[in-house]
């Protein structure tokens, strides 16, 4: 089977709705934060605000490009898709999924901004972030999934119900 890979904004539940449809797909997960953070040895957030929205950039690209996925649910950070290296690194042998959300549910679902490690340029508001994100997201979709007032379990469903059903599977 195809890689799986979860792309879309802050909030959208990549991560979460991720690694139950790994589960339920009898796949690997893989959350491409969590290899940046091993790498870096420290938290998303802190890597942005001692080294810079740049270094945070290439060290999200090196650590997607530099990890081989296979058989893999794959979460990716919401701004992976600024590299287009890492993007075409991620849809080798993968269906790229965006989980899209709008503007109004990203910003209910966020609480922690000040530590969840969202690249955002100085100034720039979440707003501008997702108007800016959103024409890369669709650009590299293989499949939309829409996951405004979806509940955790419903979007877990859809995706496994896209996957099986782009894998030819009943």
């Amino acid at each position: 089977m195809k890689n799986i890979v979860l792309i879309g904004m802050p909030g959208c539940g990549k991560s979460t709705c991720g690694v139950l449809a790994a589960k339920a797909l009898c796949m690997d997960f893989w959350d491409t934060d969590l290899l940046l953070q091993k790498n870096e040895k420290m938290p998303l957030q802190k890597i942005i605000n001692t080294k810079g929205n740049a270094y945070f950039a290439d060290a999200e690209e090196r650590a997607v490009c530099a990890f081989s996925f296979s058989n893999a649910v794959v979460a990716t950070g919401g701004s992976v898709v600024y590299s287009q290296k890492a993007m075409a690194h991620l849809k080798e042998n993968a269906t790229v999924v965006y989980l899209k959300i709008s503007p109004e549910t990203m910003e209910k679902r966020i609480s922690n901004m000040a530590s969840r490690g969202i690249l955002l340029r100085d100034g720039e508001t979440l707003g501008e972030m997702f108007c800016e994100r959103e024409p890369l997201y669709e650009t590299y979709a293989d499949l939309t999934i829409d996951c405004d007032g979806a509940e955790i379990e419903q979007t877990v469903s859809k995706i496994v119900g896209v996957v099986r059903k782009t894998e030819g599977e009943k």
